[in-house]
């Protein structure tokens, strides 16, 4: 057991984070093992999302996350599934929409001394 106030709390600080780092582990295994069980769109793009999940709290690396990406979608592929698009759709009315550039003002600004 630690003494010093701050080895105590890097305990409770590591006891959560594994905590929380098991929970997202033991959901991506899920979402693989019910999505090799039975492939769907919904599954293969629930097991994706869990996949970006994993890699971007760095559970799991960047590598090992696309090489599970790519097994499921050749799996997919084979089992004629539609893979789950990973880009976002844009339209052309969203990027229209965007705020317009701030004017810059025109007037001299003066200084007081």
């Amino acid at each position: 057991m630690p003494i010093i106030k701050s080895a105590k709390k890097r305990v409770r600080v590591a006891h959560k984070a594994s905590v929380r780092n098991s929970k997202t582990k033991r959901s991506l295994k899920s979402a693989l093992k019910n999505f090799s069980a039975k492939p769907s769109n919904g599954s293969h793009a629930t097991a994706q999302s869990k996949i970006d999940t994993a890699a971007k709290k760095g559970i799991i690396s960047k590598n090992k996350a696309a090489r599970l990406k790519s097994r499921a979608a050749a799996k997919a592929k084979t089992s004629k599934v539609k893979p789950a698009s990973t880009k976002p759709k844009t339209t052309t009315k969203s990027a229209a929409a965007k705020k317009p550039a701030a004017k810059k003002s025109s007037g001299s600004s003066t200084k007081k001394s």
